[in-house]
């Protein structure tokens, strides 16, 4: 959500966060940590009541986007944060002492946390991934590289690169099209 309090003829559009919310949800992801930034700002100076109101209205339209209440409640860290001056970054901010952290339910563990290092160090997991299956990588790009050929690109997200394994790319490998 914006800090600048204002309306969409002003150029300060709410339904981008409202959309990336959803799009996450429906991807699939499990963690969230929210970064309200830009508190040093003349609108919020570092106040506590601007924060309250935009971590409110968040946590209020991540549950009408399809987000769990109780999840969205107790597992998802609210940061205020200024990226520009660097407050609550890797620290505590000397300019928001009225924020005292927040604890926060990961798995059945409650862990603190105050700054976005706290948050991506101690709260954040990498998601598992299953070796035993069959490799899978989306393709981000392909480059052509004078010397070398097409060099693909992209994620594993299960399996093992091996040497020497055959790779079936899809879905242009179907029964009516088989890769030759």
């Amino acid at each position: 959500a914006p800090i600048a309090k204002g309306t969409h003829k002003q150029g300060i559009a709410k339904a981008q966060p409202r959309q990336h919310a959803r799009l996450i949800n429906l991807l699939g992801v499990k963690q969230l940590v929210i970064g309200v930034n830009k508190m040093d700002c003349d609108v919020a100076g570092y106040g506590e009541e601007r924060y309250t109101e935009i971590k409110n209205e968040v946590q209020s339209m991540l549950v009408k986007v399809g987000w769990k209440k109780d999840f969205v409640e107790k597992s998802t860290p609210v940061l205020p944060l200024s990226g520009w001056m660097g407050d609550n970054l890797l620290k505590p901010s000397d300019n928001m002492k009225w924020y005292k952290g927040q604890e926060i339910l990961v798995g059945k563990d409650k862990i603190k946390v105050h700054t976005l290092l706290d948050a991506l160090n101690d709260m954040v997991k990498p998601p598992v991934r299953d070796s035993a299956k069959a490799m899978r990588m989306p393709v981000s790009g392909v480059y052509k590289i004078k010397g070398v050929g097409d060099v693909i690109t992209g994620c594993v997200e299960q399996g093992l690169v091996k040497p020497g394994a055959e790779v079936v790319f899809l879905p242009t490998h179907t029964e009516s099209n088989k890769c030759s």
